[in-house]
């Protein structure tokens, strides 16, 4: 249950013009198993070419229908030096709680609300500082609390500017996903069947400039622009999925990330140039159960009830603006510039966020 997934496919009404580029692909690349299967006890058959099917079946993979349901992600992140072997740096955790909703009109509607930690690859631990194996400095870390946040997904998928009107648009699933013969791209997802199995992909690959200056932020900022890129294969039962009684179906994936270092680590102070522009990469689980904390780990778990318990939990209602979509730009509205006199949008403003950052260096300026 990755956040920046979610937060790609739930930017509200008018920034969902603009945004999930990319996730269709054309009927023809559509597993023709998966495109026609057997309708499940209770059920009835999907049909993959179809977008509306497809708008069902991902809000019930990702999230809960009539009530959220909740799931994490947890695995290891690496630092990649050109011409090295990997280093091991920290665990990469953290949970999602997701609702979904189809409205009178077919879209579906969804709402989450996120964490995300680095936690000690030994203990399992929440990390608050970590020591920086380049520069040889302790960090404070950075967590990730990514308020409500909730969009409106509709039968054709527009592309995602993930830096703005200025930026390139994102092509989600690029070299999976082609316009039809109008141009259009319908929500229409790379699902595929094997038995029971019933299989998805998605990727994407940002680029864009990077909210943390280095002029603004010099320790922190690791440069000019950032390239973040997810990608995920998502399983689940085809039989639980068109069980159309059931609100939700068991999810596993596997999840893995790339991008420049986060900037909790101040690589802006690593004197090597080759340091500096070092690659994070990350290889996770991620899962959705049926109901309860079970796919939490047990220390995740434990962190998030202690010290931010609403993260477990969503609000009533259906929010369809968001302001703390992108990693970057979140970390930016949290920790005011390091150079003095820096012009900061969030000085002496109220920033928009209702449940503000309980714990990390994010928290410090709402004190």
């Amino acid at each position: 249950m990755n956040s920046q997934f979610v937060r790609d496919l739930t930017i509200g009404r008018r920034a969902a013009l603009r945004t999930l580029g990319g996730l269709a692909v054309a009927a023809a690349g559509v597993g023709v198993s998966a495109a026609r299967a057997a309708p499940a006890a209770g059920g009835a058959p999907l049909d993959f070419s179809n977008p509306r099917d497809n708008l069902y079946a991902f809000g019930k993979i990702w999230g809960g229908y009539d009530k959220p349901v909740i799931g994490a992600f947890h695995g290891i992140m690496y630092a990649r030096v050109p011409g090295k072997r990997l280093v091991p740096l920290f665990d990469y955790t953290g949970t999602g709680v997701i609702e979904a909703k189809i409205d009178a009109n077919g879209d579906l509607l969804v709402k989450s609300r996120e964490t995300g930690y680095f936690a000690d690859l030994r203990t399992g631990d929440i990390l608050e500082v970590w020591d920086n194996p380049f520069t040889g400095e302790r960090c404070e870390v950075y967590h990730f609390y990514n308020d409500v946040i909730g969009g409106r997904l509709t039968d054709r998928v527009p592309t995602f500017l993930a830096g703005g009107n200025n930026e390139s648009p994102t092509l989600m699933n690029d070299g999976l996903q082609f316009p039809n013969e109008k141009g259009e791209y319908p929500f229409v997802l790379p699902f595929r069947q094997f038995g029971d199995d019933v299989m998805l992909s998605w990727d994407y690959a940002h680029e864009y400039v990077n909210p943390v200056t280095p002029e603004g932020w010099p320790s922190y900022s690791t440069g000019p622009r950032v390239t973040p890129s997810e990608h995920f294969t998502l399983s689940v039962s085809r039989r639980a999925l068109e069980d159309r009684s059931e609100p939700t179906v068991r999810m596993i994936a596997g999840f893995s990330r790339l991008s420049e270092c986060w900037p909790f680590m101040r690589m802006g102070r690593a004197k090597d140039p080759a340091v500096r522009e070092l690659v994070l990469f990350g290889r996770q689980f991620s899962h959705k159960g049926l109901a309860g904390y079970d796919d939490i780990p047990p220390k995740v778990l434990a962190y998030i009830e202690k010290n931010a318990p609403q993260y477990l939990e969503l609000p009533p209602g259906w929010p369809v603006t968001n302001d703390r979509l992108e990693t970057w730009k979140a970390f930016v509205m949290d920790v005011p510039p390091e150079t003095p006199g820096y012009p900061w949008k969030w000085a002496g403003k109220q920033r928009p966020v209702s449940v503000p950052p309980p714990t990390g260096l994010g928290a410090r300026s709402y004190r």
